[in-house]
């Protein structure tokens, strides 16, 4: 098979199944990530004919697609600002309006060294391992309460020879201290962003199957009663812990940010903001002590 027609063929077998638009986006995805060919590699060389083993894998890794798993899974790892991050199930696959988040924080203390950060909810360590990379000498925290997630955050770490310190922690004990790990002082950090689970169970029934069967859950949701469970003791930790100057930035569930920025304004943060991503949805909250 050559690779023109091995394109045709992933697309024929993915539009069925994603639609005709994602069907191209996830074979630019193959080519790229599994094949490691530009989308002009694959005019160029539209005749270049692959070893049969090649096309056995792509239509093993087609056939775990069709079969609902994330394209993501699949390939075990996803494109995250410029990163190939290892993913998988034990992780949240990282989605474009979170690097809307980071863009945030670079904007603002992109010209600033040595600054302290803590990520709250690390997960595969995106938005931990894209500051890392993007600030002058950050000394940087990332903590999950998943060990296997933070096992990923950690190799995805190695593998960019990003130097981030790991933590197991539970987001909703920090306000009571006494985490040997985490930095209880007061005026601890700069920067404290987190992206916690914010879809309420509600709207369980309007997300695509693929999420609800293969993305952790406990990374998703929070019951409709309490839509801020994260956010609240996030805040209250940050608003002790953030040194004069510093910021609170949160990716938010945009059906809250009225209850996001009325919480963030009740606790005594300053210029709160709630900001919209590349869509026009309200998705990210800002506050400064």
């Amino acid at each position: 098979m050559t690779v023109s027609e091995l394109n045709r063929h992933i697309i024929a077998t993915l539009t069925p199944v994603l639609g005709p638009g994602e069907a191209r986006s996830a074979a630019r995805i193959i080519w790229d990530d599994v094949l490691h060919y530009t989308p002009a590699q694959t005019v160029i060389r539209g005749d270049h004919r692959l070893e049969p083993f090649t096309q056995e894998n792509i239509d093993e890794l087609l056939r775990r697609v069709c079969a609902g798993e994330p394209l993501q899974y699949a390939i075990g790892t996803a494109r995250f600002m410029g990163m190939d991050l290892k993913v998988t199930p034990d992780t949240l696959i990282p989605r474009p309006e979170t690097a809307g988040l980071v863009d945030l924080i670079t904007d603002r203390f992109g010209q600033r060294a040595d600054l302290r950060v803590l990520d709250v909810g690390t997960g595969s360590g995106c938005i931990a391992l894209a500051l890392s990379r993007a600030l002058k000498f950050a000394d940087i925290d990332a903590m999950d309460i998943s060990q296997p997630a933070l096992d990923v955050a950690r190799e995805n770490a190695e593998t960019l020879g990003c130097n981030i310190n790991f933590i197991r922690a539970d987001a909703l004990q920090l306000p009571s201290g006494g985490l040997s790990e985490v930095r209880t002082s007061p005026q601890s950090y700069d920067i404290i962003v987190s992206n916690p689970p914010y879809v309420l169970d509600s709207e369980a029934t309007e997300m695509d199957a693929r999420v609800l069967d293969h993305e952790p859950k406990t990374a998703l949701f929070v019951p409709d009663s309490d839509p801020l469970k994260f956010y609240r003791p996030i805040s209250e930790y940050a608003r002790k812990a953030l040194r004069p100057g510093g910021m609170l930035f949160f990716e938010i569930n945009p059906k809250e940010a009225a209850a996001m920025s009325k919480l963030l304004c009740s606790l005594g943060f300053v210029n709160v903001e709630i900001l919209n991503d590349y869509l026009g949805r309200k998705r990210f909250a800002t506050a400064a002590v």
